[in-house]
């Protein structure tokens, strides 16, 4: 089977959704399809929605000749116009691979609501369902019905193997001094570390430390401003911000932690969470969002 993959940019970047969308296209491949995967140029959410109402004839093409096309539902600004539009005979089916919803995320009310509008106007024109969670199932039912074929498609925590010994994690476990806290994401607001921040500032700062792992590019604004609330703060000593890391770095950090510290951080799934959990990690959470699914 020939199946197209709809998405923003590079199937490389580092976030939970690319490596969801990356490991899915792995997998079919293994199993003997096609994957033709279809970048659109990324940009910002309103010059997405222009862009939408001007696809190329070469995007068209490649997005009408598969056998089933998966859409990253992250791309819905760039769609819109292509789902609703009038389908040609022998038109593909159109599966909708959804994450979480955008007009979930923290943002003021009146965005929120232009954007749910947006979204439910993309939902509405799809074939089908790829839900990465029941949470997100969820959100998406309260806003379409259950009307389309779905499936909830769970990630798994596996992509580095599972390679601390029982007897390491029970050393680890039981080691003096502070406590080594691991933050793994982006800075953007929807995962939380600003409010982090500000927790961890009222505790006896000997008793811990924080390494944040997670580019800063995806939200400047949000990024500095989180950094330059820690030297307020005068946590500088205690917070540590290591950007992007390669795999085997990140590996050592995951090794060498106590506690993944997300407390404020919403999911559509959180796979930085079952990855960290296949490192022996505990993981404080927010039961908001699909958390709660994987995490007691």
């Amino acid at each position: 089977m020939r199946i197209g993959l709809v998405i923003y940019g590079s199937l490389d970047t580092l976030t939970g959704g690319y490596l969801y969308d990356k490991i899915v296209t792995e997998e079919l491949k293994q199993r003997g399809h096609e994957i033709e995967v279809i970048s659109l140029p990324p940009g910002s959410y309103r010059l997405n929605l222009l862009r939408g109402l001007f696809t190329s004839p070469a995007i068209l093409l490649k997005m009408q000749s598969c056998d089933v096309l998966l859409q990253d539902e992250l791309c819905h600004p760039s769609l819109l116009r292509f789902n609703r539009s009038r389908r040609p005979p022998k038109s593909p089916p159109r599966i909708a691979v959804v994450h979480h919803l955008l007009s979930a995320e923290p943002r003021d009310y009146w965005s929120n609501l232009l954007l749910s509008e947006v979204e439910k106007r993309y939902l509405c024109n799809v074939d089908g369902f790829i839900f990465n969670s029941q949470s997100t199932r969820q959100a998406v039912q309260a806003v379409v019905g259950e009307q389309q074929p779905q499936v909830v498609a769970y990630p798994a925590g596996d992509r580095f193997g599972f390679p601390l010994s029982p007897e390491y994690i029970a050393t680890r476990c039981q080691r003096a001094g502070p406590l080594q806290l691991l933050f793994l994401g982006n800075l953007i607001p929807r995962k939380g570390l600003l409010q982090l921040v500000e927790k961890l500032a009222k505790i006896d700062r000997s008793n811990w430390r924080l390494l944040v792992v997670g580019g800063v590019d995806f939200d400047p604004d949000y990024a500095e401003k989180t950094q330059q609330r820690v030297r307020e703060l005068n946590l500088s000593d205690q917070i540590q911000f290591l950007g992007m890391l390669p795999e085997d770095q990140l590996i050592g950090h995951l090794g060498q932690s106590d506690l993944l510290c997300m407390p404020f951080s919403y999911e559509g799934f959180g796979i930085a969470i079952v990855e960290a959990m296949a490192f022996g990690l505990p993981a404080l959470c927010s039961s908001a969002g699909a958390a709660a699914e994987t995490v007691e």
